[in-house]
C-alpha cells in the first residue's frame, strides 16, 4: 500500500482522527505483544528498526552498521524476515537467489555481508551463530519481541519524522510511541527537516543518542545522471525521495511513476516502462531495490541504470563505540 498523505501532517487530520479509535485498538496490541519476554540468543543482536511504517532507510543504515562492524573485526550476519519472498527459512541468501525467494532487501544486504532469512527470528540467529559469526544484524524488527536485543536503533526520515504521531491506521505508528522508546538505545535522523529534529528533540529528552546521517549517491552514478533527461520510478517508501536525489545529481528528471513499497512488478508493467522511455529517448532510472524486483518480472532490460546509495554517517565514531561497547557488555555477561 502507498502511505497516505495525511499520515504525515503535522497534527491529525479529519481522516486521522475518524480512525484514531481503530488505531487506539491497534496500538494497544501492539504493546502488549512488545512487552512479551524474548528469546536470547548464543549471539549479541543489533536491531535496525524504525517507528513508523514505510521507508525510513533501514537497508542502509543496516549496510553501514555492518561495514562498521566488520572494520572493527567482527564476522556480521544481516537477519531479516524475507518480507516479499517465498521462503520462511531459516536459509542463507544465495546468489541464485531472487526477490521472489527471500525479498528484495536480503538479496541487497548479502551484497555486503552474508545475510539469512527467516520468519522465525531466534531460529534466523542460530543459523547465524552455526555459521560462524560473530554479531547478528537485524533488519527489521524493532516492534517483534521475540529476540533480546542488545542494542536497538530507530531511523527516522528528517522529512517525515514521526507524522502525526498516531498508530496505524490513523497515523504511522506502528506502536505508540510511549511503548517505543524504553525499547530504543538511539536514533538515526537520515536528511534534513523540523519533523526529524523534533524525534531528535524528544529522543535526546528521553536519554537516547542520537545520530545524523544522509544519503549520497555513488558519485560516478551521480555524474552519469549530470545533464541527462530521464525517465525515474521507484516502489519505495518514500518515491518523493528518490526523484529530489536525481534532482540533486543534475538529472533533468522529465518523467516519474511512484508505486507502492516492495511493489511487485509485472511483466507487462516491465514493458510499458520501457517502451514510454525509449518513446521519449529517456535513461530509466530507479532504485537498486527496484531492480532486484525487476530481474524477477521480465528478461534483461540493459538501458535501465540503478542509482546507488550508501549512508554517511556524521558521527561514525560515535556509533562505532555505542556498538562495540553494547556487544562487549553482552559477551561480559555470558562468560
Amino acid at each position: 500500500m502507498r502511505a497516505p498523505r495525511f499520515w504525515w501532517q503535522p497534527s491529525p487530520s479529519l481522516q486521522a482522527n475518524l480512525l484514531r479509535p481503530v488505531g487506539l485498538v491497534y496500538g494497544s496490541v501492539a504493546a502488549r505483544r512488545m512487552k512479551r519476554r524474548g528469546e536470547q540468543v548464543e549471539l549479541p543482536v543489533i536491531c535496525i528498526g524504525n517507528f513508523t511504517a514505510g521507508g525510513a532507510g533501514k537497508t542502509p543504515t543496516a549496510i553501514a552498521i555492518a561495514t562498521i562492524l566488520d572494520a572493527a573485526g567482527e564476522n556480521p550476519v544481516f537477519l531479516s524476515r524475507g518480507y516479499g519472498g517465498s521462503l520462511a527459512g531459516p536459509v542463507r541468501v544465495q546468489p541464485q537467489h531472487g526477490a521472489g525467494d527471500v525479498g528484495d532487501e536480503p538479496v541487497l544486504l548479502s551484497r555486503t555481508a552474508r545475510a539469512i532469512v527467516s520468519r522465525s527470528r531466534p531460529a534466523g540467529a542460530r543459523l547465524a551463530y552455526e555459521i560462524g559469526a560473530t554479531v547478528v544484524v537485524m533488519d527489521d524488527g524493532l516492534q517483534n519481541p521475540s529476540l533480546i536485543k542488545d542494542c536497538a536503533i530507530a531511523v527516522v526520515d528528517g522529512a517525515t519524522g514521526i507524522g502525526n504521531g498516531l498508530p496505524l491506521p490513523a497515523g504511522p505508528l506502528r506502536a505508540p510511541m510511549d511503548v517505543q522508546w524504553p525499547l530504543v538505545d538511539a536514533v538515526v535522523v537520515i536528511g534534513n527537516g523540523e519533523p526529524g529534529r523534533l524525534v531528535a528533540l524528544e529522543a535526546d529528552e528521553h536519554g537516547k543518542r542520537v545520530f545524523t546521517a544522509s544519503l549520497e549517491p555513488a558519485p560516478e552514478a551521480a555524474e552519469a545522471l549530470r545533464g541527462r533527461r530521464v525517465m525515474a520510478f521507484a516502489g519505495i517508501g518514500r518515491p518523493e525521495k528518490f526523484f529530489d536525489t536525481l534532482h540533486a545529481c543534475g538529472a533533468i528528471v522529465d518523467v516519474t511513476h511512484a508505486f507502492p513499497d516492495h511493489h511487485s512488478f509485472k511483466a507487462e508493467e516491465v514493458a510499458a516502462l520501457r517502451q514510454e522511455a525509449e518513446k521519449h529517448g529517456l535513461l530509466p532510472v530507479t532504485t537498486e531495490k527496484d531492480l532486484v524486483r525487476i530481474a524477477d518480472a521480465s528478461a534483461a532490460w540493459p538501458e535501465l541504470m540503478a542509482l546507488p546509495v550508501r549512508l554517511r554517517i556524521e558521527n561514525e565514531t560515535g556509533l562505532r563505540n555505542l556498538l562495540m561497547r553494547r556487544i562487549n557488555e553482552r559477551r561480559l555477561r555470558v562468560t
